[in-house]
């Protein structure tokens, strides 16, 4: 008969372990996700560094934040057209943070409104991979009472920046619902490309099938975009100051 063991023997886990047990998971399946080719890496390290506009400024995420984003994350319209199922606590939301943020291939961010810090929207990079020199953009939402503003399309403006001019990528993609017009108006204007469609790419949260319409943007593209962004951020920040 084995002798018991008093190291061995099961302990209840507090809430905060078991989080900790769950971003482990997320960890360590992120890591299984990385890809290595000789001594290339398909992530970079994780600046904390912000990125910093005029009327937004874009930080780190951490699950810390999901206090903040709950209200705008719980909200139906806001959260209409992302691939999964809205947060229905704050928990659940700091879980899926947790989550992004242990990715290596991620680059999460918090959108904060500079003259009142107050965060506003969450924005990523996903799939960074530097090898190939591309990433996607998306896991992006803003509280309701910001939609029309400057603040989507100056994160927009940062995110490209950090994207072509610090990270040096050649290539960035969006994908959008194939319902979500509005969104597809939105990446026309800003002068993206619509490659083509993944049908019936993905689950709904309600069990549909989506179609996903595939947008990108190019390094020698990106002039010409940034200067629309540019000028889109003035249109909209003007009301703002009279």
């Amino acid at each position: 008969m084995t002798a018991y063991d008093p190291c061995r023997a099961p302990v209840p886990r507090s809430g905060e372990e078991a989080c900790e047990k769950t971003r482990e998971k997320a960890r360590k399946k992120a890591r299984r996700k990385r890809i290595v080719t000789g001594h290339r890496i398909y992530s970079a390290p994780v600046t904390n560094q912000p990125l910093e506009g005029t009327v937004v400024r874009l930080v780190r995420l951490t699950p810390d934040h999901a206090e903040a984003l709950f209200p705008s994350a719980s909200d139906p319209e806001v959260w209409r057209w992302m691939p999964r199922a809205r947060p229905e606590t704050v928990d659940q939301l700091r879980e899926w943070l947790g989550e992004m943020t242990a990715d290596p291939t991620r680059r999460c961010f918090a959108v904060q409104r500079r003259d009142d810090g107050t965060v506003i929207g969450s924005t990523s990079m996903y799939d960074l991979d530097l090898a190939e020199s591309r990433t996607e953009i998306g896991a992006t939402w803003f509280d309701r009472s910001c939609w029309g503003g400057p603040y989507n399309v100056e994160s927009k403006l940062l995110l490209f920046t950090h994207a072509f001019e610090d990270l040096r990528l050649a290539r960035l993609a969006l994908r959008t619902d194939n319902l979500n017009v509005r969104s597809q108006q939105a990446l026309t204007r800003l002068g993206l490309v619509h490659e083509g469609t993944l049908r019936s790419h993905m689950r709904r949260p309600d069990g549909s099938r989506r179609d996903s319409l595939y947008y990108s943007l190019l390094s020698d593209e990106w002039p010409t975009v940034r200067e629309t962004l540019r000028a889109r951020i003035t249109a909209k920040t003007t009301p703002l100051l009279a």
